[in-house]
């Protein structure tokens, strides 16, 4: 099984990058994730659209996401949303319109986010629900809430037990999901 998790942040040293990377550690037998982030991607512009066509790092990144069996978007939370650079990833990933479908529709699909706050991501993840209802993803009920991040990741990227733990048991439960 083939899983693609999406980090909703920009920053070198994310939480987010680095959970969706302990994710790809954690991975099951027989699971491979990729962490993917969103470098490279423009803001979108229907001009550029119509003029230049569906940037590179879009393709490369709908590639990735149309080769796995299921998608894992990794979000902070910047005012009690996602980051304008998530949404703005999902908007080209369903640009030109009949790639929407093919992209998402039907894709397994989990939201997971890190924060140093106490909520774990919640308001970010509530958030991209409608997003991706809109897209026609086939959503798994569970949600990984990481809050806390600076007391249980450290700089060399290394997390406390029960972060482990955490991460190990949504996996498991995604996986069968994805099944």
């Amino acid at each position: 099984m083939k899983l693609v998790a999406i980090s909703g942040s920009l920053r070198k040293h994310s939480f987010n990058t680095r959970l969706a990377r302990l994710m790809s550690r954690l991975a099951p037998d027989g699971v491979t994730l990729e962490a993917l982030t969103l470098h490279g991607i423009p803001l979108y512009d229907g001009d550029l659209e119509e003029s230049a066509g569906i940037p590179e790092a879009v393709e490369a990144l709908r590639g990735r996401i149309k080769a796995a069996d299921g998608l894992i978007l990794v979000t902070p939370e910047y005012n009690a949303g996602m980051p304008g650079v998530l949404k703005n990833a999902l908007d080209w990933l369903t640009r030109p319109g009949e790639e929407m479908k093919p992209t998402f529709g039907g894709r397994k699909t989990a939201i997971a986010g890190a924060t140093p706050g106490a909520w774990g991501t919640a308001f970010a993840q509530a958030g991209a629900l409608i997003n991706l209802r809109q897209l026609g993803c086939e959503l798994y009920p569970g949600y990984l809430r990481v809050s806390k991040t600076g007391e249980r990741f450290d700089e060399a990227g290394n997390v406390d037990e029960k972060l482990e733990e955490q991460v190990g048991k949504w996996l498991e439960g995604f996986v069968s999901f994805v099944g």
